[in-house]
């Protein structure tokens, strides 16, 4: 396998040319979805690195419209300041070679447009308050904000975030090679965000060394041979939940994640999501029924899963996998790393439901947009462009990454070919009071029927989905 390089670098990288993404008040890599959730309130303050997720994922590179065939010529904006902002400091340190780098490059642009940049630091906490009030009195806060996708619901349906098509040209890199700048997935039929290229790595992490231990088969040649399903899943997670002692208790355990992320997860790949891209009610679909019946059975009936701290619920029972007696977890490639034994990486099984097109739920995607009200918003997007032109340190995308992650070239043929980009956005926790959470507790929990949960909760959904809308 190639020379390892530092995550530090790639920390340092993704940071400084602004594809960084994921929910919290500290700064994050972009290189993986965080999932913790907001407990039915669209105000979750989890702190990750996709967290997830990632300004790269997805992108389609698809169906955008340019203003006009020509690119913005080069102009004088009379020391005009270009504010970017995000919940962290995006400003460049020049503490390291690609640091350096982007430093080097936005002194370029500064003089070349004869502007300022700045980058605004934003309490995560107080970031999408700021946000609206600012651009619904037509003064945005910064003229490129980072927003995630399901925080963006609201002012998109408000009419305060200007599409691709308003600002960019035929000519910008985003509507040709998108070598440097990329257009990320529609949000509510529109292209509205763009950020860099980056990789993600959600998916079933699993303890090579147990599974070596336990004799297990493994899970990607199961899944080059196409059986990696949730039967599969299941199977070897019964095996490998085992009593060596004879204590009564198991031993080592065949999985460990917080319900509801698993529920999202194995939903995607059944082909349901708990709101649908159109913002209706989709935990009512038959197949999304099908998933949380059997993670029912997982958690409630089948006693394969570890629970850490007693509440199955818990976003911390996303760490149980570490302490190294559990097999399986649908984890983040930010979460696995510098563990004592070594970790492999499958896509999530698939549902009996599921086309296997996407493996995992994106609740923490995010990307740059432009507030309406921005003055002369093809500039500053022609600017965000050439600050994103730095030449890159890595024979491949994700190389630092994934090389810091995986001791096997395996894994990260995986990750590269069939875990990255194959994220599906999921968008409950940025609708007010949409009680996605208290469904999983009612099941999970409470041993509530999936069916009479589904049908208590359905108009309280429709009720919040339709005051978004």
């Amino acid at each position: 396998m190639r020379k390892m390089k530092a995550l530090t670098i790639l920390l340092a990288a993704t940071m400084l040319t602004l594809t960084a993404c994921g929910s919290g008040s500290n700064n994050s890599n972009g290189n993986a979805a965080n999932n913790k959730p907001a407990n039915d309130a669209a105000t979750n303050t989890t702190t990750g690195n996709d967290a997830a997720a990632n300004t790269g994922n997805d992108a389609s590179g698809n169906n955008a419209a340019a203003t006009n065939d020509a690119a913005i010529a080069p102009i004088d904006l009379g020391g005009r300041e270009i504010h970017i902002s995000a919940w962290w400091d995006g400003t460049p340190k020049g503490d390291t070679a690609d640091s350096k780098k982007a430093l080097d490059k936005l002194h370029e642009v500064e003089k070349k447009y004869n502007v300022k940049i700045k980058y605004d630091n934003i309490p995560f906490d107080k970031y999408m308050d700021k946000f609206t009030t600012a651009a619904l009195s037509g003064t945005p806060m910064a003229d490129i904000s980072i927003l995630e996708f399901k925080r963006a619901l609201a002012p998109i349906k408000q009419g305060l975030i200007l599409p691709l098509s308003e600002y960019t040209q035929a000519t910008s890199d985003i509507n040709n090679e998108q070598e440097h700048t990329v257009k990320l997935p529609q949000l509510l039929g529109e292209e509205y965000f763009f950020g860099g290229k980056g990789v993600s790595t959600v998916g079933m992490f699993y303890n090579r060394d147990l599974f070596k231990k336990l004799g297990l088969p493994d899970p990607q040649e199961l899944y080059t041979n196409g059986e990696w399903t949730w039967d599969k899943f299941l199977e070897i997670a019964k095996q490998s939940t085992t009593d060596t002692n004879n204590d009564g208790k198991p031993d080592t355990w065949g999985f460990a994640d917080w319900a509801p992320g698993a529920a999202r997860d194995f939903g995607v790949t059944n082909g349901a999501v708990f709101v649908n891209d159109d913002l209706t009610v989709g935990f009512t679909d038959p197949k999304m029924i099908e998933t949380l019946e059997f993670i029912n059975r997982l958690y409630n009936k089948e006693n394969v899963v570890k629970v850490k701290k007693g509440d199955k619920n818990s976003w911390d029972e996303t760490s149980t996998f570490k302490d190294g007696d559990v097999a399986m977890s649908s984890n983040f490639d930010w979460n696995v790393g510098g563990l004592p034994f070594e970790v492999g990486v499958v896509p999530n099984p698939q549902g009996p439901s599921g086309d296997g097109k996407y493996t995992y739920a994106n609740t923490a995607q995010n990307g740059w947009v432009i507030p309406k009200g921005v003055k002369e918003p093809q500039m500053v997007y022609q600017i965000y462009e050439e600050l994103q032109d730095l030449p890159s340190t890595e024979e491949y995308l994700g190389q630092n990454g994934l090389e810091a992650l995986f001791k096997n070239q395996a894994d990260i043929d995986m990750a590269l070919q069939h875990i990255n980009n194959t994220g599906r956005i999921s968008l409950e926790e940025g609708v007010a009071d949409y009680p996605w959470f208290t469904v999983l507790d009612d099941i999970i929990k409470k041993n509530q029927s999936v069916t009479a949960t589904v049908e208590k909760y359905k108009a309280p959904a429709q009720a919040a989905l339709d005051k978004l809308k």
